[in-house]
């Protein structure tokens, strides 16, 4: 036990005695609070399990969450079970739904009934990061002590809520679950990710876009090169404009799209104006007001890529991916979608073992300081010269990084 996890763990026996909670997170500490004034006991051996599996499997094929777990698998559970790392899935309730990944660790994760049917919310389970993700509503990390159970304890965690796309309903949370790796920056960020491309999937189906049968515009937006509309060139304001359109289908009111744009709010008077200008380029046809959102099928190459994703066809993704999404743009909404794709494209491909797709990643310039890539790269490749120059490329990184 390190000296972190004595600190908060002595944290929490001094908010049992009646103290304050010292040297803890302010969201956990928040928690910790609620789990206190709930009665929920540290001590308890795990949640209930309170449906039969048939009843599971019924509310499960039911769930708004079931035509997504395709993409869940496929961006996230194979990169997990990898790493001896598991998956979990949850209502909005906090009961899980699935759970999925290495199975020697789903098995120990059994002991303390994580395990689809069990409630993880915070009045049943106490704190962690699917019941503290549901309680926020936003994503979070919680490491070893910091669970309020103690049969949790060995565990960390990171989990980011689900939301229906079209109405704003939580749908529940998404969560990786296992040793220390579980709960740092980069996982909640590939969690995040994934979150993004499932609920991306419920929009599609939802709206069944992938049905409509009009003729699409074409918006270029990867790469270094000036973004296009139909082949010509367009400004970065505007293609930032429609990227931020074609995230919020449901559409987007001038203070939305003002802090999609901007760390600090635009004037709405600049925003108005800048969607007008917009659509006169791109015609009433396709820009509609009040809210402003999209009339018109619009394809994308950065969509090129994701829908390659869906279907598994990674060499393909690669190939439709020229380069960062509009790597110009410093708008705060546009710089977490161009996240986002590099996320789960390089989940995949990193997740994949391929040595082909391994070393066209890693011959990208996007990726020439990506540590973890040239490892993996160099851990697949056969012996040879080769693989020597690709392992000595990343000890080299591993120095420069100060690893």
């Amino acid at each position: 036990m390190d000296g972190r996890e004595r600190s908060v763990r002595a944290a929490q026996d001094a908010l049992l005695g009646g103290g304050s909670p010292a040297g803890v997170r302010p969201e956990v500490a928040g928690s910790w609070d609620r789990c206190l004034a709930l009665g929920v006991d540290p001590e308890a051996d795990g949640p209930p399990v309170d449906l039969s599996d048939a009843e599971l499997d019924a509310y499960r094929d039911a769930h708004p969450l079931a035509p997504a777990m395709p993409v869940v698998r496929r961006l996230l559970v194979e990169h997990a079970t990898s790493d001896d790392l598991i998956v979990a899935v949850s209502d909005a309730e906090g009961r899980l739904l699935w759970v999925e990944g290495a199975p020697a660790v789903r098995s120990a994760a059994e002991s303390m009934r994580f395990t689809a049917g069990a409630r993880w919310d915070e009045r049943h389970a106490g704190t962690n990061a699917p019941g503290l993700a549901l309680a926020l509503d936003t994503g979070v990390r919680v490491s070893a002590a910091e669970h309020w159970a103690r049969t949790v304890r060995p565990w960390s965690c990171a989990a980011v809520p689900l939301h229906h796309p079209a109405t704003g309903l939580l749908l529940g949370a998404l969560d990786v679950t296992g040793d220390s790796r579980a709960a740092t920056a980069g996982t909640l960020a590939l969690v995040r990710a994934t979150a993004a491309a499932v609920e991306r999937e419920i929009l599609l189906q939802h709206r069944g876009f992938r049905d409509l049968g009009t003729a699409a515009r074409r918006l270029g937006l990867l790469g270094a090169s000036q973004p296009t509309w139909d082949g010509a060139p367009l400004s970065l304001r505007h293609a930032e404009l429609l990227a931020l359109l074609l995230r919020h289908p449901e559409g987007l009111a001038t203070r939305d799209v003002a802090v999609l744009l901007a760390d600090r709010d635009l004037d709405p008077v600049t925003v108005r104006a800048e969607l007008s200008r917009l659509r006169r380029v791109v015609g009433p046809d396709v820009l509609g007001a009040r809210p402003y959102r999209l009339l018109a099928r619009v394809d994308t190459d950065a969509g090129l890529v994701r829908r390659a994703l869906d279907e598994g066809r990674l060499a393909a993704a690669l190939d439709a991916y020229a380069g960062p999404l509009l790597p110009r743009s410093t708008a705060p909404g546009v710089v977490e979608l161009r996240e986002e794709l590099a996320w789960e494209l390089r989940s995949a491909v990193l997740g994949s073992r391929s040595p082909s797709l391994l070393e066209r990643w890693t011959a990208s310039p996007w990726a020439a300081d990506d540590l973890e890539a040239w490892q993996a790269c160099a851990a697949v490749l056969p012996t040879g010269p080769h693989r020597s120059r690709v392992a000595a490329h990343a000890r080299r990184l591993d120095l420069l990084q100060g690893r």
